[in-house]
């Protein structure tokens, strides 16, 4: 790895986890990607037992659609792809989009060529697996394998610092799960999907997502993957 890109990785990922603020990070990401090409970011957390994957938009900014407008959480979950490719990827991934008569084609390349937009997916692991994911994209990026490499990194750093900020529980209090909060985070924890757990304990998907929002709100964090790291830790879902 060329050593300037590496040290100046190093000093952005110890800038981001200083962070006091997403404001912080959101800044130390452009500044850090501008000279490679990217102006278009998404951070989030997600998780392989959700059938939308993601769970929650940290950050979104950029013309992602390449339309020239804004585009605001939803429209991003409902446009893009890309996103449940992170489902089988186990390291960073290129896409490229290619216009057709119907708008835009998304693909997964080992390495884009020639004017996007582009862009590169990095899935984020932790303990429970899938834990979240950040989008980089332009439509003129660098994507040499140094880039890429340290570009895993910050966006590593930067869903970790950004999750501490914005999703800290309060631990103060143990809020008890009710039982049925219990048994829908057990079968979630295995892997199970909403629909299959919704037809294993005979309730509807709406009452199965019912359930695990107010796991989530009753152990005060903003995801079930958190919900479900508590609840183990409270010995309410057991070894």
């Amino acid at each position: 790895m060329i050593p300037s890109v590496a040290d100046a990785a190093l000093r952005i990922v110890l800038e981001i986890e200083r962070a006091s603020a997403l404001s912080l990070i959101q800044k130390a990401i452009r500044s850090f990607t501008k000279p490679f090409g990217y102006d278009r970011f998404v951070l989030f957390s997600a998780s392989s037992a959700r059938d939308d994957v993601v769970e929650r938009i940290y950050w979104v900014e950029g013309d992602w659609l390449g339309i020239g407008q804004v585009v605001d959480d939803q429209t991003y979950v409902r446009h893009c792809p890309v996103t449940r490719h992170i489902l089988e990827a186990r390291e960073p991934f290129f896409w490229t989009k290619t216009q057709c008569e119907n708008g835009g084609s998304y693909r997964v390349v080992r390495r884009p060529v020639g004017l996007g937009p582009h862009g590169l997916q990095i899935p984020v692991f932790g303990p429970l697996g899938l834990e979240g994911a950040m989008s980089l994209g332009g439509k003129q990026i660098d994507s040499s394998p140094e880039v890429r490499l340290v570009l895993g990194i910050v966006a590593t750093a930067a869903f970790f610092s950004a999750r501490r900020l914005l999703e800290a529980p309060s631990n103060d209090v143990v809020r008890q799960l009710s039982g049925r909060e219990r048994e829908v985070l057990t079968w979630t924890a295995a892997g199970r999907r909403q629909a299959d757990i919704a037809s294993a304990l005979g309730l509807s998907e709406r009452t199965v997502e019912n359930h695990l929002r107010a796991a989530r709100r009753r152990l005060g964090v903003a995801t079930t993957a958190q919900a479900i790291k508590i609840a183990i830790r409270n010995g309410d879902l057991g070894d």
